[in-house]
């Protein structure tokens, strides 16, 4: 079992920062796929950005791509969102998910509300 914590979250204005945590624990994140999602109210869960389990590839959604950087620390098990320019469409519950061979964690999310 992999708990995962999301932390970070918050009330920001629009073009401010924010920068999230998902400290996981029960288990080594290393070999894990990690990604950030978000749902939005009234919408359905998106993906956001994913990383892979060294690091070394990324993908982000479009509507985040130059703006949102993930990163991980696998020393820390916890991996990061790095969120910049922020919009007010950003806002939403932002969760965290491990995925490996198929089976999947999540965490309880953590509320980003941006304001104009």
């Amino acid at each position: 079992q992999v708990h995962l914590v999301e932390s970070g979250g918050g009330l920001v204005q629009a073009g401010g920062s924010l920068r999230l945590s998902c400290a996981a624990s029960g288990r080594t994140l290393s070999s894990y796929i990690m990604g950030w999602y978000r749902q939005a109210p009234g919408k359905e869960r998106e993906s956001v950005a994913r990383v892979s389990w060294s690091g070394g590839s990324t993908y982000y959604a479009d509507v985040v791509k130059g703006r949102f950087t993930i990163s991980r620390d696998n020393a820390k098990n916890t991996v990061y969102l790095q969120m910049n320019s922020l919009r007010v469409e950003d806002t939403a519950i932002y969760y965290c998910k491990a995925e490996r061979f198929g089976v999947e964690y999540w965490g309880q999310g953590t509320q980003v509300t941006v304001s104009s």
